[in-house]
């Protein structure tokens, strides 16, 4: 994920049905795109949106 342009795009991304629960979770993890779905990633910069990826990803 290089560029801020990748990281707001797994926002969007459609989840899978179900759920993997593996230590890391994948991106697109209903999970995991809820989560950045709260998030305001339009006013956040590239550090900070790869740091709240990480941190939605933890299981």
């Amino acid at each position: 994920m290089g560029s801020k342009k990748k990281a707001v795009r797994v926002r969007d991304l459609k989840p899978k049905k179900k759920c993997c629960r593996k230590d890391l979770r994948c991106m697109r993890c209903p999970v995991v795109v809820h989560r950045l779905r709260k998030l305001d990633v339009d006013e956040m910069n590239r550090k900070q949106i790869q740091k709240a990826i990480k941190k939605a990803r933890a299981a």
